[in-house]
């Protein structure tokens, strides 16, 4: 019983298909700034050699319609954030940021030192005073970590490393919406001096908030597993307006 509760829970947590950020960004076309480099495993059970991930420079300018990740043009009101990250030492700056129509950073994921995750709804709740943070957690230390967010209702949950689990309230409106017809903005905020720095393997969005929970099973597993299908996310949508213009349009506005 208890394996068939397990299938069941892991079957409706694939059947969210991700949103693969970097993929939208079009990491893999190596824009300026990006660059690609070895991974989170050296050498991974049945590959060829070491996990792919990007290393960022301060130089990189990546954003592009929020309509680009989601062409049906639903933001999910509850979901996860997953990453495979390896921030610079010292570091605390936006890794990722979901602006509405009127340039309102509606979701935000701030790492470093003390990571936050900024969320502010149609109503403007939370207040800015109020967004969760995260003081006992460093992934700005130079290493990899594995990192996953469950937003659920009126709460937040962060996993680093599959073991180490704080919840945090979240107190926005019953019903949440997110604007797709923004921008998304990677490694920084718009008008922002602080960006990214170091590297990157993994970035999903998941409309599911227990995704976060089966992160290191399902998405992004120990060296000694091969790299499941599940962590394949779909090709994106490929909008006519490059990244790197997308941003300046939008500040314009």
């Amino acid at each position: 019983m208890q394996d068939e509760l397990f299938f069941l829970l892991f079957f409706f947590s694939l059947s969210a298909e991700p949103v693969d950020v970097l993929k939208a960004l079009e990491f893999h076309n190596s824009p300026e700034g990006v660059s690609r480099t070895a991974g989170f495993c050296t050498n991974r059970r049945d590959s060829k050699g070491s996990d792919v991930a990007y290393r960022v420079s301060k130089t990189a300018q990546l954003s592009a319609p929020t309509k680009q990740l989601y062409p049906g043009g639903d933001f999910p009101e509850d979901f996860s954030i997953l990453m495979t990250v390896k921030p610079k030492k010292g570091i605390q700056s936006f890794l990722l940021s979901v602006y509405n129509e009127q340039g309102i950073q509606q979701v935000g994921v701030e790492v470093g030192r003390s990571p936050v995750f900024l969320f502010e709804d149609q109503n403007g709740k939370p207040a800015p005073e109020d967004y969760p943070l995260f003081r006992t957690v460093n992934i700005a230390d130079g290493k990899w970590h594995r990192v996953a967010i469950s937003v659920e209702k009126q709460s937040v949950t962060m996993i680093v490393d599959c073991n180490k689990k704080t919840t945090k309230p979240l107190e926005r409106s019953d019903k949440t919406v997110v604007d797709t017809n923004g921008i998304t903005v990677f490694g920084t905020r718009i008008l922002d001096e602080e960006v990214f720095e170091g590297e990157i393997q993994q970035l999903l969005i998941i409309a599911d908030p227990r995704a976060a929970y089966d992160y290191c099973e399902h998405y992004s597993p120990d060296c000694d597993s091969p790299v499941p299908n599940a962590a394949q996310a779909q090709d994106p949508q490929v909008d006519e307006v490059s990244n790197q213009s997308c941003i300046t349009r939008f500040i314009a506005r």
